[in-house]
């Protein structure tokens, strides 16, 4: 039986990469989307070894999402492999939802 492999988008496999390269959570990843971070510009804000001024990145992102939103995460944390789920799921349901109205639309036009 050959097991069916959804293919994750490039932009959400750049944020699976950038989790693992820096040991974020999942919560921690998410609050850095919600905040527009640039995945591949992560290890800029990352260097706090060198550059002692610096606030580990979880801890920036955390604190710049409680400046931004107002709350300590987000209220509902999903993994990024869960939300590529969710939008093929969203997908798949509004591909379907056009052919059946194609489907409709065609039977509508047919003569009687």
């Amino acid at each position: 039986m050959v097991k069916k492999v959804s293919k994750i988008p490039e932009a959400m496999q750049h944020w699976i990469t950038a989790r693992q390269r820096f040991g974020l959570s999942h919560a921690q990843v998410q609050m850095a989307r919600e905040l527009g971070l640039n995945p591949r510009k992560l290890g800029s804000l990352a260097n706090h070894d060198q550059e002692h001024w610096k606030a580990p990145l979880p801890d920036f992102i955390e604190e710049l999402y409680q400046k931004r939103f107002g709350k300590a995460r987000p209220d509902q944390v999903l993994s990024v492999e869960e939300r590529v789920s969710q939008m093929a799921a969203k997908k798949a349901e509004r591909k379907a939802r056009r052919t059946t109205s194609a489907r409709l639309d065609a039977v509508d036009d047919e003569p009687r």
